[in-house]
């Protein structure tokens, strides 16, 4: 071989090898589909941002492959499917099976005779379609030079499987009619559609709903302007990883939450094959799913588990009761455990006559299936129109996000109640007018045996008080008539002393000091006041004083009389200029 021979030869192989790696990168790294490329077993289309990855895939303890999209991220640890599309036609054998996109703009799965396993649909036509995986998740089909969402030919996220992922839409299209829900599997090695599903219900107002087959199982109330009426935890309300959306207009209804930061998380919520709702939060540091919540949470989510106008409480035993002013249909059925026929009101309701609204505080509201509303009656507006049109029943606030605003008028018998103290809501359920009378009555009935107890209690505190006073004063009175010496008044003595004045202080003992005053008439006198830290009791200074008082003596300073008043107790005697015997046999520094 000569030299120019193999060097092209050479260069033919080194191009040949640089294709056929250009061609792998690319089948790695593209993120579309066009007509001049497929899609066989083997192969994948990857999100621009790396996230979602598209291609073939067997469920765990299945040989069966299917087309369906999961997080690349995450794959070294465990593959999480989100959508699925040929769900209800698994593939025994891919060999020459094709995922392909052909003009007018048609994503097809197609066998080796070229026929159609699975398709999208188009109601237009575009010379250059692109099948494009979106960074959120979203297959989108579309016109390859068209950027606006808004004329998307096709998008799985209008056909999810079980899973709700972030931006994307639950709800209806009231333009096209088309819904928007998910549909669990069958099982958790079986994509098919199962018997669960989870829908925005549009009738009356909407709520959301899990379904099977079509028997309601569980509910969580219609939207409040916050929230889901019957959310099970706050974690249902906006947070700091997430938004909430509920759009509802004569063109559309849909539920949409969205992340706050679309990198560092990793959030959707999944209808699983035994009809709960999870919430699932991708946690780095352990490399796996965590529960955020659970729906249900507990029995008492438990669709018209009570009946009607029966109200579930997860903390009391049964846990099923009968509204206040309600009893049960059939008694012995419900104390049998029975409450499927529910509860009726305890005085019958002729609408006609007259009637009034009690308020039911701290409730999820009941099914809004046979509801209507109002964006914009107060509620005062809505207690009047219930009460003049005879089927209503209750009415209550459409939106609390600001204040009550808006009206919702129930109309039949309330169904699917249950006490949610802390995050429940106000309903105002139509009575006989009999009921606010007794309720009246009643709390007439209270506020009279309270007046009753307080004044029973304040002259329980009078009468004490009485008594206090009266044996101070028998004890003074006692005190008097043991030693049989005048009682001066305090008065007396304070002005006799000009208040106790300093100027006035002409000694000081162990019993207290001793004061200089002169009386109105002239007297002078020595006033011995008791120091109010001196140990010495009453009984010590009754003992004093009647022994000073029985044993006048000429050597001694003449008691004059003594003084009570409150913890003041002086002694009164003569007023002697010159020091005497008594200043040193009674401590009296005069």
């Amino acid at each position: 071989m000569t030299s120019s021979m193999e060097a092209s030869f050479f260069l033919v192989f080194l191009l040949t090898f640089c294709s056929s790696i250009y061609s792998i990168f690319s089948a790695t790294t593209t993120d579309s589909i066009t007509t001049n490329q497929s899609i066989v077993d083997g192969e994948t289309i990857v999100s621009s941002d790396g996230t979602f990855e598209l291609g073939f895939f067997s469920p765990s303890g299945s040989s069966n492959r299917y087309i369906g999209i999961w997080y690349k991220q995450i794959l070294p640890y465990v593959q999480t499917v989100v959508w699925v599309a040929n769900r209800e036609k698994p593939l025994t054998n891919t060999s020459s099976v094709q995922l392909k996109i052909n003009v007018p703009g048609i994503l097809a799965l197609l066998n080796e005779k070229n026929e159609s396993i699975w398709s999208t649909n188009t109601s237009r036509s575009v010379q250059n379609p692109v099948a494009v995986l979106l960074d959120s998740g979203n297959l989108v089909v579309k016109d390859a030079n068209d950027k606006n969402p808004e004329d998307f030919l096709w998008q799985s996220f209008h056909f999810p499987t079980d899973t709700h992922l972030p931006d994307m839409k639950l709800g209806k299209n009231f333009k096209t009619g088309y819904e928007i829900y998910l549909s669990a599997w069958k099982n958790d090695n079986d994509p098919a559609p199962g018997e669960f599903t989870r829908t925005i219900d549009p009738t009356g107002y909407p709520q959301a709903l899990t379904k099977s087959g079509t028997n309601v199982l569980y509910r969580i109330g219609p939207w409040n302007g916050l929230r889901w009426s019957g959310a099970p935890t706050p974690l249902l309300t906006q947070s700091r990883l997430y938004t909430l959306q509920f759009i509802f207009n004569k063109d559309e209804l849909y539920y949409i939450f969205s992340l706050i930061n679309n990198s560092s998380v990793l959030s959707r919520f999944v209808l699983s094959s035994n009809g709960d709702i999870q919430r699932f939060m991708w946690v780095d540091q352990t490399k796996r799913w965590n529960v955020h919540y659970k729906l249900p949470t507990d029995t008492c989510d438990t669709y018209s588990l009570c009946g009607v106008y029966g109200s579930c409480d997860i903390y009391s035993e049964p846990i099923c009761g009968c509204l206040e002013k309600f009893v049960p249909k059939y008694p012995q059925q419900w104390e049998k455990g029975d409450w499927t026929e529910g509860c009726v009101r305890r005085k019958p309701l002729d609408c006609s006559k007259e009637h009034v609204f009690l308020r039911y505080s701290g409730i999820k509201l009941p099914d809004t299936k046979h509801t209507r509303y109002n964006k914009t009656m107060t509620l005062d507006e809505c207690r009047q129109v219930c009460s003049r049109n005879c089927s209503c029943t209750a009415y209550s606030s459409l939106d609390i996000s600001n204040g009550d605003k808006g009206c919702l008028l129930w109309y039949g018998e309330l169904i699917d109640i249950r006490k949610l103290p802390e995050r429940g809501q106000d309903i105002f359920i139509k009575m006989d007018s009999s009921e606010q009378e007794s309720e009246v009555g009643s709390t007439r009935k209270k506020a009279k045996i309270l007046t009753v107890s307080f004044s029973l209690l304040m002259a329980t505190i009078l009468l004490i008080l009485i008594l206090l006073w009266y044996k101070r004063k028998k004890k003074k009175l006692k005190l008097s008539e043991d030693i049989e010496l005048p009682l001066f008044p305090f008065s007396t003595i304070t002005r006799a002393t000009n208040n106790f004045s300093f100027n006035n202080k002409i000694g000081e003992g162990g019993f207290g000091p001793v004061y200089k005053g002169v009386l109105e008439e002239g007297q002078e006198i020595a006033v011995k006041r008791l120091s109010r830290t001196s140990m010495q009791g009453l009984d010590e200074y009754k003992n004093e004083v009647i022994y000073i008082a029985k044993l006048q003596h000429r050597n001694l300073v003449r008691l004059l009389g003594c003084c009570i008043q409150g913890e003041e107790k002086m002694l009164i005697y003569e007023y002697m200029p010159n020091k005497s015997l008594d200043s040193y046999i009674f401590g009296l520094d005069f």
